[in-house]
Parts: C-alpha cells; sequence; structure tokens
C-alpha cells in the first residue's frame, strides 16, 4: 500500500459545490494564478492558457521586468509584484507556484491557508519536513496539492508504466538511469537535490512504490561544497534495484533510462527525435540442469526489437490537465505531494549517504501506510 494521495481530495469552496453538479462540472472552468514569471513560469502561463478548462486569472513575480514579455504576448494580463494579491481573489480557485526552491512552502502554506489548490514545481519543498506540513495542509482543507514532475506526463513514461504494469517485461530486476550534461550549476543546491527528483520520481511511478533504501557516492569537481557528479543506488521493498548517475560535467547530453525484465528489456532515450523507447525482446532464461541437483542452465535469448509509436503531447499541457481532474473529478495523479514528499525524503537519505561514505541509509517515513 501506498502514502495517500491527497491529489484526489475534494475541492474547496465554489471549486467544490461546482464539483457535484455532474456534467456541469465536468465542463467547469477553474481560475488559476502563477506564481513565477522566470525559466518555468512561462511554459506553464502557455499551457494554462492553452487549456479550455483554465482560465488564468494573474501571474505574479517580484521581477516587474519578468512580467513585461507575457503582458506582451497575453493582452489583458493582470500581472502582480506580491503574491498575496491572488490569495483573496475570489476568481482564483488555485496558484501554479514556478519561484525558487527555498520559496516554495511558503507560498504553498499561504495558498493553501486561503483556500486554493496548489500545484508545485520540484523539488517540492527544500525540507521533507515543509513537505509533510503542506499535505497535512491540504489534507485537512480538502484541496489538492500536486506536485509537477513532468516527466511522469510524457507518452514514453506513461508507456513504461503500462509494460510494467501488465507484466510485459516479466519481473524487474532493475532499473539504470543516466542523466548527465555539462550543467547547469545549481549556486545552492548540489546535483542530487537538482536532477535526482526527475529519476526517483519516475522510478517511484513505474514501481508504484517508495524505496526503503538509498546509497550515494559523489564527487566535487567544481566546487568543495557541492556534489557536481552522483551515484544513487535505490532499493525497493521487493527487491527491484534502482540506479542513477547524475552529472553537471559531461561533455554529451543524455536522458536515458533502462529496464531489466525477466520477459523483455526497455530502453527510454529521451534525447531521440524519433524513437524514445526501444523494447527489446531479449533476457535470460533459467532452467534445471538435469546432469546436477544443485546447477542451472543460463541461456539467453536475442529476440526483435520494436520502437512503438509514443504520444507527442507535450507534457506540461497533461500536467494541467491532471490538475484540473484532481480538483473537479477527484482524480488521483501520479504526482501528488505525497509523491513529491517521498521524492525528498529519498534525496535527504541520499546526502545523509554522503557524509556517511557511501553507506545504506533508510529511508525515514511512513512509507507503506494508506
Amino acid at each position: 500500500m501506498s502514502l495517500p494521495r491527497n491529489g484526489s481530495a475534494r475541492g474547496a469552496g465554489r471549486t467544490s459545490q461546482a464539483s457535484t453538479n455532474g456534467h456541469a462540472a465536468r465542463h467547469r472552468t477553474l481560475g488559476v494564478a502563477i506564481i513565477g514569471a522566470g525559466y518555468w513560469g512561462p511554459n506553464l502561463l502557455r499551457n494554462f492558457f492553452s487549456s479550455e478548462r483554465w482560465t488564468v486569472e494573474a501571474l505574479v513575480d517580484v521581477d516587474e521586468k519578468r512580467l513585461t514579455k507575457p503582458r506582451r504576448l497575453y493582452p489583458g494580463l493582470r500581472t502582480f509584484t506580491d503574491f498575496e494579491a491572488v490569495l483573496n481573489d475570489e476568481r482564483v480557485d488555485a496558484v501554479a507556484v514556478a519561484t525558487p526552491i527555498e520559496s516554495h512552502y511558503a507560498i504553498a502554506r499561504a495558498a493553501l491557508e486561503a483556500g486554493k489548490h496548489v500545484l508545485i514545481e520540484k523539488p517540492m519543498c527544500a525540507l521533507s519536513s515543509e513537505a509533510q506540513h503542506l499535505c497535512a495542509m491540504a489534507d485537512e482543507r480538502g484541496l489538492v496539492l500536486m506536485v509537477d514532475h513532468t516527466y511522469l506526463y510524457t507518452g514514453a513514461v506513461r508507456y513504461l508504466k503500462q509494460l510494467v504494469a501488465s507484466q510485459q517485461l516479466g519481473r524487474v530486476f532493475y532499473m539504470d538511469a543516466v542523466r548527465v550534461n555539462l550543467g547547469l550549476f545549481h549556486p545552492r543546491y548540489d546535483v542530487i537535490f537538482d536532477l535526482a527528483p526527475h529519476d526517483v520520481s519516475i522510478m517511484n511511478y513505474l514501481m508504484d512504490a517508495q524505496p526503503i533504501e538509498v546509497a550515494a557516492v559523489a564527487s566535487y569537481g567544481v566546487s568543495a561544497e557541492r556534489a557536481d557528479v552522483a551515484y544513487l543506488t535505490l532499493k525497493y521493498p521487493s527487491g527491484i534495484l534502482g540506479h542513477a548517475h547524475l552529472s553537471w560535467l559531461s561533455p554529451a547530453k543524455v536522458r536515458r533510462l533502462m529496464i531489466s525484465g525477466t520477459h523483455r528489456m526497455a530502453i527510454w532515450d529521451d534525447t531521440e527525435a524519433s524513437e524514445k523507447v526501444k523494447v527489446f525482446d531479449s533476457g535470460v532464461d533459467v532452467s534445471p540442469d538435469p546432469e546436477s541437483r544443485y546447477e542451472r542452465l543460463i541461456s539467453y535469448r536475442t529476440g526483435d526489437m520494436i520502437a512503438p509509436a509514443i504520444s507527442r503531447t507535450e507534457a506540461l499541457s497533461q500536467v494541467v490537465a491532471a490538475f484540473w481532474d484532481s480538483i473537479v473529478s477527484h482524480v488521483p495523479s501520479p504526482s501528488t505531494g505525497y509523491d513529491g514528499l517521498a521524492v525528498l525524503r529519498v534525496i535527504e537519505a541520499a546526502e545523509q549517504s554522503l557524509r556517511a561514505n557511501g553507506a545504506f541509509v533508510h529511508i525515514a517515513g511512513e512509507a507503506n501506510v494508506s
């Protein structure tokens, strides 16, 4: 059993009342305010504007200069430099937070206190204790708290999920992820905090579980204070291993995940233009040795490779749609607040492992409480 998922919580205020009106609820338009117009905010703005389910009520950023271009692209867009300006606005049902990590908790907490549903950029918070408090607040108020783990909404990852869930790969042995590039160096956090949320959230989603232990080793090539290369090993309750190679010091950009199973194996290469997922009819077959009661015969099987057609729908548009579904239709998303909390717990345990010279560290929290 997994953690409770507050992404399926009931809406509050006028949102909750509208969601009980059957057919009308399915066509209800919600108002959203986007907080943060830096790197990711404009992408959220574009996708919320493109959705018939949402009305963008405001864009907020502390830097007035960042609001100039959005106002030109979206005439009539209301903009503010103080996020509190939207919290008492009855037209705003939800907020999407795309600000620096250290501000996530304060903004999301204020939004929940004001009765707003919250979509928050990854990592969810700077500390798991902050994330846990936000989850509790959302539950207490019947609000949706969702984390923008965008990769979970890509056609490729959803296809991999189907392969695993339908056991087309057989019993999964392990997962191996590589996420490397030259930069971008984060000014305050290390490569684990910056990149690991992607692969940890993907592995948790594919396994429908949270790991129980993690070990991490790292290199400090550029700065003695922040790791720029790291290797994480995750142990899941089923015994499956997940491994992630993270780096800001690679001459080439690689975003790849390999899953090995008893029946088939799959590779997802996000840098591929067309064949992003390849499924190999390859594996290892084990049978008893008729000449020995203690030995087994191992044979290697190499068959066909298929590259299935993968949906090219922009993942962020699916995030926006899932946020609406969670609020209005009570459909649980794969990236609830509790999913974001689980990722943060892995990251904190990984940082603890670094301080313990790579020893496996138990991941705190009640990962199997419903």
